[in-house]
């Protein structure tokens, strides 16, 4: 067996890994690259395999970061199947079309700069046309159910408890008479998570494939979250000040609705307009309706006592583009909920850019912001950021509440491989930023004795037991070291080219540049000391 990174290596985003087993060619996830100029330039890379020979895709959960390039894998040849559960497969067909129109709105975008510059005109990474076309090659496969995608290969998912659908790939593989246990855990999501289940158990593996997102962190308790969020209501809503909440159209926006209605319901809030300004969001919101068999036993028997979490007077649906306006014309003292999740795009942006300037606002990150994102930047603590082309100073108070994370944090990833019977020959830690991968990675190994190993961008590695004599061949483990340092070396240089040469453009971001020279000293003392 073969396993090659094609995303999700050392990054939060990109999800993407092929595995080579029996005969067949799988690819698990295959998912849009988000964040910064040098991330989203892999999403028109080549690929390193021929779209035309994977036999399937097996999709873990709908986020764009897991499925947005499959549009385009169909578009270049792909004519196999997509398998995914029942819920999965009803939000791609939501979402791969959205995605394909923010496509094709880049496109249009970044076509009038280069009609300006003389430079020739850029097609989309794919259109809202080869969205749908891709919807026709979704299997669903229900939670449990076992299926042989070949003599050798057999195939369930498990409930990661992630967002609606989410999924444990779990595959049996029997090459040369032996069978092994391959699981990706795909997202892995928290206990105690509110509307749907938690994630299952699985007691053994023979190669364990997880997310380490927030590997080095633990998110707050609910009762710390709930006070921290009504805290900040009543604090901006006395200022009338509005709170922006850039959102996940899947499971954040959901959960959002349900603790807003329950603080209400309690008498702990105001009752506040709430607008859901995504059409992507309001789609998602029926869909969570119509799939009841995900939802855990609280949810079912607020169902059957008549509450509907999703929908109650303050919650103000906005499918229009002249309804999303209306909302930055309106008094403050309101709640708006708004995609992308990472503030990348979508109407979340035209929001920042009313409230982002306003002192008596609180702009309120629920989610992940990964690296290179405008969310990041704000979050991180920007005096100001461009959005569409304008300059925004950035007054207003800026907090966040990672206990919304639709994650499993450092505990909850530890106590769930903690349930394994039998540990892994090997666990493969992905999704995650490469310092707190690295620390996870060493806690992991510390705790319970297991090889770990952080793979890079476009590795392939083979999944086999590793031979006890390389471990003691220190020529081959430094030759193996060296080349991992080189290649984080090329990776950070990029990197630090892209920021330098943004805030030289930026030429009175003061800030940024002196932080930079901080940051080009110490590598300057680095590369002294040791060469």
């Amino acid at each position: 067996m073969k396993l090659t990174f094609c995303g999700g290596a050392r990054t939060v985003t990109g999800s993407a890994f092929l595995l080579e087993a029996a005969g067949k060619k799988l690819l698990i996830d295959c998912g849009l690259f988000q964040g910064g100029k040098r991330l989203r330039a892999r999403n028109f890379s080549q690929y390193p395999y021929n779209p035309v020979e994977i036999d399937y895709i097996i999709l873990t959960h709908a986020h764009i970061d897991h499925s947005g390039l499959i549009p385009r894998l169909v578009k270049d040849g792909f004519r196999g199947r997509v398998l995914a559960t029942p819920a999965t497969t009803d939000l791609a067909k939501i979402m791969l079309p959205d995605s394909g129109h923010i496509q094709m709105m880049e496109a249009e975008w970044t076509n009038r700069k280069n009609k300006r510059a003389g430079r020739p005109e850029a097609d989309p990474l794919y259109t809202v046309e080869d969205a749908e076309k891709a919807l026709n090659y979704f299997d669903s496969i229900p939670y449990y159910q076992q299926v042989n995608l070949s003599e050798e290969i057999i195939l369930k998912f498990y409930d990661a408890g992630h967002i609606l659908g989410s999924a444990i790939t779990e595959l049996i593989i029997t090459e040369n008479g032996k069978p092994e246990t391959v699981v990706f855990t795909g997202d892995l999501g928290k206990s105690n998570q509110p509307i749907i289940r938690d994630p299952d158990v699985l007691e053994e593996a023979d190669y364990l494939i997880i997310e380490g997102t927030y590997g080095t962190r633990d998110h707050e308790e609910e009762e710390q979250k709930l006070e921290k969020l009504q805290t900040l209501i009543h604090e901006t809503v006395n200022k009338q000040g509005n709170i922006v909440v850039p959102s996940f159209a899947v499971g954040r926006t959901q959960e959002m609705l349900y603790f807003m209605s329950r603080l209400m319901r309690d008498h702990k809030i105001p009752n506040i307009p709430i607008y859901i300004d995504s059409p992507l969001a309001i789609s998602a919101t029926e869909i969570f309706s119509r799939h009841p068999e995900c939802f855990d036993l609280q949810m079912r028997q607020l169902l059957h006592s008549g509450q509907d979490p999703f929908h109650f007077p303050e919650a103000i649906f906005t499918q229009t583009a002249e309804e999303s306006q209306k909302i930055n014309r309106l008094p403050g003292g309101a709640m708006i909920i708004s995609a992308s999740g990472m503030a990348d795009a979508g109407r979340i942006k035209h929001h920042l850019k009313h409230n982002l300037w306003r002192e008596e606002s609180t702009v309120l990150f629920v989610g992940y912001q990964a690296e290179g994102t405008l969310g990041r930047r704000i979050r991180e603590g920007r005096k100001k950021v461009k959005i569409f082309g304008e300059e925004i100073m950035v007054r207003a108070r800026i907090e966040a509440i990672d206990g919304f994370s639709a994650h499993a944090d450092r505990t909850e990833l530890l106590k769930w491989l903690g349930k394994f019977q039998q540990m892994p020959k090997q666990v493969i830690l992905v999704h995650g930023e490469e310092d707190v991968l690295t620390s996870f990675s060493a806690e992991i190994e510390k705790k319970f004795g297991v090889s770990t190993y952080i793979p890079n961008y476009m590795e392939t590695m083979e999944l086999k037991p590793l031979p006890e004599e390389v471990a003691d061949t220190s020529q081959v483990m430094a030759k193996l070291k060296a080349r991992e340092l080189l290649r984080e070396w090329l990776d950070f240089s990029e990197e630090f080219t892209s920021r330098l040469e943004l805030a030289l453009l930026e030429e009175d971001d003061e800030e940024r540049l002196l932080q930079l020279e901080k940051e080009l000293e110490s590598i300057k003392g680095c590369l002294v000391e040791n060469f």
